[in-house]
């Protein structure tokens, strides 16, 4: 439901409107050394300002809660607030009677028996990734031996990216867009075949992510059109270094110690201030809808940073349970 990970575990709660957004994170191991000042980098690459992004901004400086003293972690749960004081609550009203299209308002009334709390898109909001990528600061510390870097490839369709904001920003309709990970310094062995492959823990909380669509490692899709001879990855040395990287630097479901490189799809923002159309429950017909509020014309320029979160937590709770 909430919580993701088996032993390095994370447990997120908070609505976008709500007092605040936080997370607690159990399986962190003590004595590392945190900071109200090592989260900023992240916060900063998360924090809207750019053309393009909402103009909501908070401050996003973490209060702990409990799990650090003398500023190292302690080895209880670790419990990170992020206060919400920037809200319009009001501009969330009509969506009571109109959902978004392409929103979950419409999932969560039916899903909660209308008792959820509607404003921002309450816990399925984007905001929360304000604690996934705090969490991903933490996950960072249990694996100084690897480096995450993901970037924006593309959005609109377009690779200048730039040009594809311009036109939407001319056109007010939201745009999508895709993101690359890639993460080197993962040993030989990080994984299980089956229902805990590499893939598929990085898959389940990529897909926390609000407005990820798809996800592929290595070759992707593309594989499907290669031949096995293309396609396989010829081992070079005993580390097993290859040539290619077809694979993404998972094999069988268990790291092969290459570099693992995945790419995510981000649908554009759903909430667009282009005319759309909506079922109105008190109408009983569908009506215009206009989206007000704060949004993202393009959420995928605020995402590379939560992936590069979401990969550590998946990578520190694979490292946890490695018996090699």
């Amino acid at each position: 439901m909430n919580s993701f990970g088996r032993v390095f575990r994370i447990q997120i709660f908070g609505e976008s409107h709500g007092p605040a957004v936080g997370i607690t994170l159990d399986g962190v191991p003590a004595g590392l050394p945190i900071a109200v000042a090592d989260f900023e980098p992240d916060m900063a690459r998360r924090r809207p300002g750019a053309a393009g992004t909402t103009p909501r901004v908070e401050a996003d400086i973490p209060q702990f809660i409990s799990g650090i003293y003398r500023g190292f972690s302690t080895g209880a749960p670790l419990t990170m607030l992020f206060p919400n004081q920037n809200t319009r609550s009001e501009d969330y009203e009509h969506l009571r009677d109109t959902p978004r299209p392409g929103h979950a308002d419409f999932v969560l009334h039916h899903k909660h028996q209308g008792f959820n709390d509607p404003r921002g898109g309450g816990h399925a909001s984007g905001r929360l990734t304000t604690a996934l990528v705090a969490a991903g600061v933490v996950a960072k510390k249990c694996l100084p031996e690897v480096r995450i870097q993901a970037a924006l490839t593309e959005a609109g369709g377009d690779t200048d990216v730039e040009r594809a904001l311009q036109k939407a920003i001319a056109q007010q309709d939201s745009i999508g867009g895709m993101v690359r990970c890639r993460i080197s310094g993962v040993p030989v062995g990080w994984g299980e075949p089956f229902f805990d492959s590499l893939e598929s823990a990085i898959a389940h909380i990529v897909f926390a992510i609000p407005a990820i669509k798809g996800i592929s490692f290595g070759a992707g899709f593309e594989a499907a059109r290669m031949t096995g001879s293309r396609h396989n990855d010829a081992i070079a040395d005993a580390a097993g270094t290859t040539h290619t990287n077809h694979a993404g630097g998972i094999n069988g479901g268990i790291s092969n110690g290459n570099e693992i490189v995945f790419q995510v799809a981000v649908k554009p923002t759903s909430s667009t201030p282009a005319p759309q159309e909506s079922y109105s429950r008190s109408a009983g017909k569908v009506v215009p809808l206009a989206v007000r509020g704060r949004h993202d014309l393009c959420i995928a320029l605020r995402v590379p940073v939560v992936v590069e979160a979401v990969a550590a937590l998946a990578l520190a709770d694979a490292k946890a349970l490695f018996k090699g």
